[in-house]
């Protein structure tokens, strides 16, 4: 059987089994891995996760505006016609095969398959003998972005493989995987891993994280000591020094030029290496990752960077010319939280999962297209191209994740950790006995704080369900046929029952609008957040306000009442919701501002500003 793996979350969590390979010879005997570490949530589809409401919208302009609307010609021409026309223009299929795997794994979309089948074969045309899949010419091996561009063929490859079983794919990572090997290391006539790649050798250090999955796939130990290389590889002459100086420092903008993509992305990779090996400072180094970008370097919208890098403590730059939110940043910092809460089962890493999907994920993703921007500012027009670019191609892989993230099993026990609507059908484990059930959520979040949850069982059975309290939301409410239900440990309600089929659950709960504060960066604005959803002020949609000269006084409470005028949105905006506020000035008592979700806004161009001047505070 076919292991349950979420490919571009760049984790291979594995459950039982092995991948029957028998029907091809030429690829190596997979042995399973288990990870010293176990997981406390595990990162698997279940048989069917279908969303239906707000982001259930977003992950079909994804798949319909983003990934069936593809340049495939641009993806591939680079290893058509070597080399390619940019030095990294190789990366773009790799990620499209992850995405589109992940994504056919949930939907079983017939033109996915059949498209993403399609851009395999053609990837694999041009696969050299030794397994070089890049996009340079031979004087150029491993130069520049060659190592990184072989990185996303590898997470492609085996994304397509885990979807697919497809013996072609792990063969062909295998062949990438096994001419790294041979070529990089302290050997006779090997070169330094550190010289093969941009931004003091992280862009090909990075390539750590998938050489651990094909480890974790094959068994071949090689590649995990080609992993321990490039962790030794860290410390050479000139090397980015990421272990030692975080464990000194325990910041991450003072290690090596601080890029923010590359960093993320070999820190992933750390942590898988903590998973296997189980060494403590690997973890130390992570929780001190977490703890610095959380706490001084990560934006209300749940995204980082500043023109790349990251900056000072609470340097937080906003507008365009900041060069803020780059999109693979976001999304690895998404996958960063989501390999951290599949450990530990804290919501405190789901809480930055949740802040970063509602706001600055699918704020890089133009609803009305599916074109992607490259850095997705706080204050300015949103500049979304359709063209391919790194993040174009890395924002999509992030909006795939969510059908991992809204449900799942955590602690052992079937767990609703968002109250979208969505059809859920699963197995939980009774008496050792695999138990088919459904919830079938209904639910017209995030505009209301409310949901039903039908449970479908083909006989009645006793087992622990849990649903997440979130942690911004008030007098939260749960009951099971009319009657108040289950337990609150922390942010979880749990409630262990004999079930019944037709069973019906009522989820309520108060969202309100709290005031944000400008910080360091903007020390006299404010913002609005309403649940998990900041809110920005768009201005084609205010012709009557203009916030920078209207002197609006700053909040006097932290709570503010806004009122719902959803039905007042133009007729070709992509349903959203839209509030209005009443802000006074030093010139009038009454200003009424329009407000939407920042995950909406500019979608028709307009500039945009989740941070609103102000003035008395």
């Amino acid at each position: 059987m076919i292991l349950k793996i979420a490919a571009s979350l760049n984790l291979l969590f594995i459950a039982s089994g092995f991948v029957n390979v028998s029907a091809q010879a030429t690829v190596k005997p997979v042995q399973k891995i288990e990870y010293t570490i176990p997981s406390s949530y595990k990162l698997e589809i279940p048989e069917k996760d279908h969303l239906t409401g707000y982001l259930g919208e977003r992950y079909k302009i994804n798949l319909e505006q983003r990934l069936l609307k593809v340049d495939e010609e641009g993806l591939l021409e680079g290893f058509y016609s070597r080399p390619g026309k940019q030095r990294w223009i190789g990366e773009h299929i790799g990620k499209y095969l992850e995405t589109a795997a992940n994504t056919w794994l949930n939907t079983k979309d017939p033109r996915l398959k059949e498209q993403m089948d399609r851009m395999f074969t053609r990837l694999l045309e041009n696969q050299k003998e030794d397994g070089y899949l890049g996009t340079y010419l031979p004087e150029n091996y491993w130069t520049a972005w060659d190592v990184w561009v072989h990185k996303y063929n590898i997470y492609g490859l085996l994304a397509y493989y885990g979807a697919t079983n497809d013996s072609k794919a792990l063969n062909a990572a295998i062949k990438i995987g096994d001419l790294l090997c041979k070529n990089f290391g302290t050997g006779a006539g090997q070169k330094n891993i550190l010289k093969s790649g941009s931004h003091v050798g992280m862009a090909a250090t990075s390539v750590i994280d998938p050489m651990l999955d094909l480890y974790m796939w094959t068994g071949d130990k090689k590649y995990y000591d080609f992993a321990n290389y490039v962790i030794s590889a860290y410390d050479f002459e000139g090397g980015p020094a990421i272990v030692s100086t975080l464990l000194k420092q325990q910041r991450v903008d003072k290690v090596a030029n601080s890029k923010s993509y590359e960093m993320l992305s070999n820190i992933l990779g750390l942590i898988k290496m903590y998973r296997l090996s189980g060494n403590a400072d690997l973890l130390k180094v992570i929780n001190y990752t977490f703890d610095d970008i959380s706490t001084n370097r990560l934006f209300v919208t749940g995204t980082s960077s500043d023109h790349e890098r990251f900056m000072d403590n609470q340097y937080l730059r906003a507008d365009t010319a900041a060069h803020m939110g780059e999109g693979c940043v976001t999304t690895t910092w998404m996958q960063f939280n989501t390999q951290m809460f599949s450990i530990t089962g804290d919501l405190k890493y789901y809480n930055e999962i949740e802040k970063t999907i509602y706001n600055h994920l699918l704020g890089a993703e133009n609803p009305r297209n599916g074109c992607v921007s490259y850095y997705t500012p706080l204050i300015g027009e949103k500049p979304y191209r359709c063209a391919i670019t790194c993040c174009a191609s890395s924002v999509p892989r992030g909006i795939a994740l969510i059908p991992y993230l809204n449900y799942g099993i955590l602690q052992n026990a079937p767990t609703i950790l968002m109250y979208e609507a969505a059809n859920i059908k699963d197995q939980v484990t009774v008496a050792g006995k695999k138990l088919p059930v459904e919830f079938n959520i209904k639910s017209a979040f995030p505009e209301k704080g409310t949901a039903t949850i039908d449970v479908k069982l083909a006989k009645a059975s006793k087992f622990n369900l849990q649903l997440r309290k979130p942690e911004w939301a008030k007098n939260f409410t749960v009951k099971v046929n009319g009657k108040t239900a289950g337990t609150t440990s922390g942010e979880l309600v749990k409630i262990d029952r004999l079930w019944n089929n037709n069973d019906k659950i009522t989820v309520a709960f108060e969202m309100p609008t709290v005031v944000l504060d400008g910080g360091k960066s903007y020390p006299n604005a404010f913002a609005f957040k309403r649940g998990p959803q900041v809110l920005a002020v768009d201005y084609s949609l205010n012709s009557a306000i203009d916030i920078n000269k209207a002197n609006l006084k700053y909040p006097a409470t932290a709570n503010y009442t806004l009122t719902d005028i959803s039905n007042q949105l133009p007729k070709d905006w992509v349903k959203t919701l839209l509030f209005s506020a009443n802000l006074p000035s030093a010139q009038s008592p009454d200003n009424k501002l329009v407000l939407v979700p920042y995950a909406d806004a500019s979608q028709t161009g307009g500039f945009t500003s989740v941070w609103i001047p102000s003035v008395g505070k």
